[in-house]
């Protein structure tokens, strides 16, 4: 194959030391340095070339390379498990916490104010958590500008190495570390499919159907027909995880799930949210029983004049 980069390719001036400050976070010298200064630049920043083109592959060979991995460490697992072990480890809410455990978001390059303040809100979320890790979302929504950062810092890494998958995983994985294992995928269970597994062992058919209108994707759960609650977000994952756990909740009685499981599928977070939700709704309903009996005694005093 014909080697396509050239050490002597220098990024440009004022993004050199952001160039030279992630060449030490990764542990690699980039022969092409212009395509670690793409790697950096949101399409805000319209003076340069942005990551998108890069993110693209960089999504590619980071699933293919964790397939392999997990392919070889977990020989007797079957081809779902390995999927959620694959999809667990690529997610955007994995990447983005590799973004901000190794400093790379500090050196995105952008013009968006409003970016900024999503990444300092998830920033400080994570610094707050415990090391637990997390397999599928903490309490402040992963911005994906992290994770297609971390992908694209990636795809740069796997185009200067002349697309070596083999050399790109020896370089990168220990950025990805911890990897989610196994244990931990079982130890959290993937919302979605213990709504689907509970309804069937009740006897229930389950549809997640989407839908999405000008900024977000719109996931909501039927059970036999009858609608149970909805999810959205930007990311269509991230709306379907969410109408799943919403779902888990109203029909925990009914499905045999206790509050600690609750707990464990959920999050204590996402469940405090649920149960402030319910108090909301139920404090409405209330001040409109209120208001009514208020009226109702109203006509009764008025009727009596």
């Amino acid at each position: 194959m014909i080697c396509i980069v050239d050490r002597t390719v220098q990024p440009s001036p004022e993004i050199q030391q952001s160039v030279a400050a992630v060449e030490q976070i990764v542990g690699y010298d980039f022969r092409n340095k212009r395509l670690l200064e793409e790697a950096l630049t949101h399409s805000s920043y319209s003076e340069s070339p942005s990551y998108q083109r890069l993110e693209f592959i960089g999504d590619a060979a980071l699933s293919l390379a964790l397939s392999n991995y997990f392919f070889l460490a977990y020989p007797g697992v079957d081809p779902g498990t390995l999927s959620l072990l694959r999809s667990a480890n690529v997610s955007t809410e994995k990447l983005a916490r590799v973004a901000v455990r190794h400093g790379l978001y500090r050196h995105l390059r952008h013009n968006a104010p409003a970016l900024r303040d999503k990444v300092r809100e998830f920033t400080e979320a994570v610094t707050r958590e415990d090391e637990t890790p997390l397999v599928y979302r903490g309490s402040v929504r992963a911005p994906k500008v992290l994770a297609d950062m971390v992908e694209s810092v990636a795809a740069a890494m796997y185009v200067d190495l002349n697309f070596d998958l083999e050399k790109l995983w020896m370089k990168f994985r220990r950025l990805l570390e911890p990897i989610v294992t196994l244990e931990e995928v079982k130890s959290q269970p993937q919302p979605v499919t213990v709504l689907f597994e509970l309804c069937q062992k009740h006897g229930k058919h389950v549809d997640i159907k989407h839908w999405r209108d000008e900024t977000k994707s719109i996931a909501s759960v039927y059970v036999d027909g009858v609608f149970v609650a909805s999810g959205s977000s930007e990311q269509k994952e991230i709306a379907k995880l969410d109408a799943a756990k919403i779902a888990l909740f109203k029909l925990s009685k009914s499905l045999g799930v206790s509050g600690r499981s609750m707990e464990f599928i959920a999050g204590n977070d996402a469940l405090r949210k649920m149960k402030v939700l319910h108090m909301r709704r139920d404090l409405y309903r209330w001040s409109k029983f209120q208001l009514r009996m208020v009226c109702y005694a109203w006509w009764e005093m008025k009727g009596r004049e």
